[in-house]
């Protein structure tokens, strides 16, 4: 059996903010100008303003499987785990979308080539610790990689737990909480070069990363 390696989906392998402009668009008719290209929710991201009522209920209406089955890659993070599977790891998507549109997501990722075997939908609630911890306990990879911090709360030590930073403002991924994880990187990229240098020192590095490994 290959070694695993567990990958989120939204913010790791799929652009949720390039998907969630287009969800606006669908609900009012135009699509939001950028606001803060730093920002880590899209609410922040693009110049929106907070809905309520019918409004917030023809916004969520537009998350439907159309809006699952459609967000685009990001740049760089089909390369990315091509090369992990080119060095001989299995790759799981693990994803914190609900059940219902589980489907959705698996035919999203499979149509833009993603080489992965499987998907796990987990939902989204965090009660003291990550909705997917008793996945990847269950899973049993070697790496846990995700963008958002409070997913990695719970995750067993035993599984090297990758912190995608990403964009910087509003994040949530600082604090004393980063000590639940093993190391820090820019992109899905940054991982990669980062671990295959640890599995195989002598794999040449394609980019540079920010690590912070223990």
């Amino acid at each position: 059996m290959k070694p695993t390696i567990a990958l989120d989906a939204d913010g790791v392998l799929l652009d949720y903010h390039h998907a969630y402009a287009g969800a606006w668009e669908r609900a009012f008719g135009h699509r939001p100008a950028l606001r803060d290209a730093k920002a880590y929710w899209p609410m922040d991201r693009w110049d929106v303003q907070r809905v309520s009522g019918d409004a917030l209920e023809q916004l969520r209406a537009c998350f439907d499987e159309s809006f699952w089955r459609t967000i685009p890659a990001l740049p760089g993070a089909l390369a990315a785990c091509q090369r992990l599977v080119d060095a001989g790891f299995r790759l799981v998507c693990v994803s914190a979308v609900d059940a219902k549109f589980a489907a959705a997501r698996e035919q999203n990722l499979a149509a833009l080539g993603f080489p992965l075997d499987g998907l796990v939908a987990t939902g989204n609630v965090v009660v003291g610790v990550s909705p997917k911890a008793a996945a990847l306990v269950k899973l049993g990879p070697v790496a846990f990689v995700d963008d958002y911090l409070p997913y990695h709360l719970g995750v067993p030590g035993s599984i090297h737990r990758a912190l995608i930073l990403r964009e910087p403002n509003g994040s949530p991924n600082a604090g004393p909480e980063l000590a639940a994880v093993d190391s820090l990187h820019p992109d899905l990229a940054g991982f990669v070069d980062s671990w295959l240098q640890r599995v195989s020192p002598s794999f040449p590095s394609c980019g540079a990363s920010h690590v912070r490994a223990r």
